[in-house]
């Protein structure tokens, strides 16, 4: 009969994630993403105070979905280190700058793109004035929250963000979004 230790566990990427506290965010932000990404950055946080790293990889999505994330990487105990790869954009830089500065790194080929919120308005005349003031109070929001975490004034967020702002790797460091450029995991330091 053998022992359960030295039964080898069979791979499971899952698994490996977990124990090396990963957590990946892939595609776009949504209601399912968001629930998903908490309910692993709440079991990481409940497992032990060591410092989680998020992989970030998105189109954006649901602004709303993206606060749930960036406000919970600022709740919970263990830090969080964020690395973003491919492209950050919208919903998803949201999340991104959840992050302490000195915590958001990148790869190399990574790109950034940060733009005003939009919607979809429709609906009688009286749900559209609604519609619009909402999405005014959510630019003023993100505004400030992109200030805050660059060091940059809401207003040159507003001026930049007027249309689609894409930012390469220097142009991130230089504009501070973003903590370090890396090339592997050894740089993380």
């Amino acid at each position: 009969m053998s022992d359960d230790k030295d039964e080898k566990k069979p791979f499971s990427p899952e698994r490996i994630t977990f124990e090396n506290r990963y957590v990946t965010v892939v595609g776009e932000i949504n209601d399912k993403l968001a629930k998903a990404t908490s309910e692993r950055l709440l079991a990481l946080a409940a497992v032990s105070d060591d410092p989680i790293t998020m992989f970030i990889s998105s189109p954006g999505g649901h602004v709303e979905s993206g606060d749930m994330v960036h406000d919970l990487i600022r709740f919970i105990k263990p830090e969080v280190r964020v690395i973003g790869s491919g492209w950050v954009a919208s919903a998803g830089a949201l999340i991104f700058i959840g992050a302490k500065k000195e915590n958001r790194f990148c790869l190399p080929n990574t790109r950034f793109l940060l733009h005003q919120p939009s919607g979809g308005i429709g609906g009688k005349a009286s749900d559209i004035a609604i519609q619009a003031e909402q999405l005014e109070i959510m630019k003023a929001r993100f505004e400030r929250i992109f200030a805050e975490a660059t060091g940059q004034t809401p207003e040159k967020i507003a001026e930049d963000t007027r249309r689609d702002f894409w930012l390469n790797t220097d142009e991130a460091l230089a504009y501070g979004l973003l903590g370090k450029v890396v090339s592997s995991a050894s740089d993380l330091g």
